[in-house]
């Protein structure tokens, strides 16, 4: 089956546990958290899954050098230059920005990781990275290319294959959840879990929270999420025909800019840490806590519902966002 084709990577089953004082706190909720941000690979966070298919198919084709893209801060970039680390691989990274003389957070653990940076000013969706292929090729490497949060057609089967744990784990604990929160930026997160949850029989509804307003290769994130969940359907023989509506976002948590952490973000970060001694990431996981908090003070999902919290990962950008956190 194409779900058995990977490496591993990562540390799975993640924990799926109950949230005892955040659903005494929203009363009228029992909320439940699935762990990935403890998947194991330089810290964990949900990239690992995908880069078990990814990496799995560059091994196939004999390649010896991973190219991808992403922030300096990128959660994307430190797993992948972990994997090329565990692979044996060079790994070449496209960074926005400009090179700086301290290294912190995710740029520093990708540094230690062996990554060799390459900085662009204004590009952080790997806009350049074919470029940087030839040029990697001339020179005799193999190179295969990871898309931008290693969101494709081969990266969203890790989410594909994580709704199948998930599933598990429900039946185990005898649990159905309503609602599943979970960050959407480059969309293959959200892609996976989409046709997972239709093929592994989820009966959930998915509550992705846009994190990123900005288009990847001139498509909105509906449009990106839709263009891979279309294009991926037909590697399970799934039928069904997905619309726009399908892949909804809940917008309005990403009014400030990507990477712009606010007083939002701040606060969910701390409903997290001293209700249940959990750390969430600055960029991702605390935009989308504070739109799954808004939503259940405001009522806007149904009470006495189970509410299940996907954790990405992301905790080493805490570090590059001190100053805003420390107040």
């Amino acid at each position: 089956m194409i779900l058995d084709k990977k490496v591993s990577l990562g540390f799975l089953p993640t924990p799926l546990h109950y949230m005892k004082n955040l659903s005494k706190k929203y009363n009228g909720y029992n909320i439940y958290i699935k762990r990935d941000d403890q998947t194991g690979l330089a810290s964990g966070g949900n990239k690992t899954r995908k880069l078990e298919y990814l990496l799995y198919e560059a091994k196939v084709l004999n390649c010896d050098t991973l190219i991808t893209a992403g922030a300096q801060q990128s959660n994307h970039c430190r797993q992948t230059a972990a994997a090329a680390a565990v692979a044996g691989m060079e790994c070449h990274l496209m960074l926005d920005g400009t090179d700086s003389e301290k290294y912190n957070g995710n740029l520093l653990l990708s540094h230690l990781l062996g990554a060799k940076f390459h900085f662009n000013e204004g590009k952080r969706k790997g806009e350049d990275m074919a470029l940087l292929k030839a040029e990697l090729e001339k020179k005799g490497k193999k190179c295969y290319i990871i898309p931008y949060g290693g969101s494709n057609t081969i990266g969203m089967l890790g989410y594909i294959n994580a709704v199948k744990e998930l599933k598990q784990q429900l039946n185990e604990l005898n649990l159905k959840v309503d609602y599943i929160f979970f960050s959407s930026s480059s969309g293959g997160t959200q892609a996976g879990i989409t046709l997972g949850k239709d093929l592994f029989e989820l009966n959930a509804q998915l509550m992705p929270v846009s994190i990123d307003k900005s288009e990847t290769n001139g498509l909105s994130l509906e449009q990106n999420v839709l263009q891979i969940v279309n294009e991926g359907k037909h590697q399970l023989n799934i039928k069904k025909e997905y619309q726009l509506s399908d892949v909804n976002l809940i917008k309005g948590y990403d009014d400030k800019p990507y990477g712009v952490v606010s007083e939002d973000e701040v606060f969910a970060i701390n409903e997290f840490a001293l209700s249940e001694g959990i750390i969430l990431d600055p960029v991702y996981t605390a935009r989308a806590a504070f739109g799954m908090f808004d939503m259940m003070k405001n009522k806007k999902i149904k009470e006495n519902s189970n509410v299940l919290f996907w954790h990405t990962g992301g905790l080493p950008a805490n570090f590059y966002y001190a100053d805003k956190l420390h107040q």
